[in-house]
């Protein structure tokens, strides 16, 4: 992920270690593609097996950030490998905190089955969502693998597109609510899903600003677009 240094035991650490972000990136897409499998099917199992994997992301996350501490201390890193080591501690962070997510939605999910609302509510409007979700967070674990600032660009625009569908489906739900205030339980629910489906976007947003900040060198959160494309292009 980086150049090559005097010290081919530093570039053995850097890449040992973001290997391991990779290897928690693919938990938590498991994780994620598991929660949505739960949603789509109302599978109490599915949900369950989200839970369950909450603790092993959560000993990888402080593993890596007990490494990440070890190698600065040794190391004492300056320009771009400092850059990286920071924002592989951040990126560690958005990944479990989108882990966190998906378990919010296993527990939305098993508190809608709970209800004996789950096949009243419009649960599968959901799903357009929940994919550019997972794909984003796909994208940025690829990108960052890659240090791709084009992907991460491509990551930084596509964000609105979760945030237009979660609009959408809040105005679809309260009109859902006001149809049959039955459902207004389950429903509230789905809303929580909806907004942790919407979090786990904006955590691959993050993590596409990190690749960006690696590789130029410039802090893009909070900027607008025109001016990111200028750093990136």
């Amino acid at each position: 992920m980086s150049d090559k240094h005097l010290s081919s035991q530093f570039d053995n650490e850097l890449n040992g270690v973001s290997s391991r972000v990779m290897e928690l990136g693919g938990l938590v897409e498991s994780q994620i593609g598991l929660a949505i499998f739960a949603l789509s099917q109302f599978s109490t199992e599915s949900a369950n097996q989200v839970i369950e994997a909450e603790a092993r992301v959560n000993a990888m996350e402080i593993d890596i950030d007990r490494e990440l501490s070890s190698i600065i201390a040794r190391r004492q890193p300056t320009a771009r490998d400092l850059r990286l080591l920071i924002a592989i501690s951040k990126t560690t962070a958005n990944l479990e905190r989108a882990g966190d997510e998906a378990e919010k939605i296993a527990r939305m999910v098993k508190s809608i089955i709970e209800s004996g609302s789950a096949r009243a509510i419009p649960s599968s409007d959901l799903r357009v969502a929940a994919e550019l979700a997972s794909g984003l967070l796909r994208k940025a674990l690829d990108g960052f693998a890659r240090l791709d600032t084009s992907v991460a660009l491509t990551i930084l625009k596509e964000d609105d597109l979760i945030d237009q569908e979660f609009d959408g489906f809040v105005r679809k739900l309260i009109t859902y609510m006001m149809e049959d205030p039955r459902t207004i339980s389950a429903s509230l629910d789905l809303l929580f899903v909806a907004k942790a489906i919407e979090r786990i976007g904006d955590h691959a947003k993050n993590i596409a600003e990190f690749i960006i900040y690696i590789v130029k060198g410039e802090d893009v959160r909070h900027t607008p677009m025109a001016q990111i494309e200028s750093t990136v292009n």
